[in-house]
């Protein structure tokens, strides 16, 4: 009777995120083809269009990692955070006094320290293949 809880409770639960992944997958797809859109309709491309195809093409490469692996990296996030702060600082630069700047600097830098202190864990810590390779209810 507790396995058969067990087993609804993660088919459930399996059910919600799959959900979740297309309602983001969908909006992700819905934004990227608004921007081209916007692209097509101005007839030029600028810097802050091909830094924002970058954060949905990296969102879209979440997705994809997270459907094969069923784990999603932190890195990715991560990642896309840097990009976001990269495009707000390019983009913004003009309109900023100095300590905002060197406030989102410093955020990046912080991010890209994160990724890297990540990275050298992993390494020098590896996780046991058996303790992430099955997802409970999988026997």
């Amino acid at each position: 009777m507790k396995r058969d809880v067990k087993v609804f409770a993660h088919g459930s639960l399996s059910i919600i995120e799959g959900i979740g992944l297309l309602i983001v997958t969908i909006a992700t797809l819905v934004a990227t083809g608004q921007e081209v859109m916007i692209m097509i309709n101005a007839g030029k491309v600028t810097l802050a269009d091909i830094l924002l195809l970058f954060i949905y093409l990296e969102i879209f490469a979440m997705i994809g990692i997270y459907l094969k692996a069923h784990r999603l990296p932190v890195r990715l996030p991560i990642y896309i955070a840097m990009v976001a702060l990269a495009r707000y600082l390019i983009l913004d630069m003009k309109a900023m006094d100095n300590w905002r700047m060197l406030a989102v600097a410093g955020a990046i830098f912080l991010l890209a320290a994160t990724v890297l202190l990540h990275r050298y864990g992993h390494t020098k810590f590896p996780y046991l293949e058996e303790s992430t390779s099955k997802r409970p209810g999988e026997g």
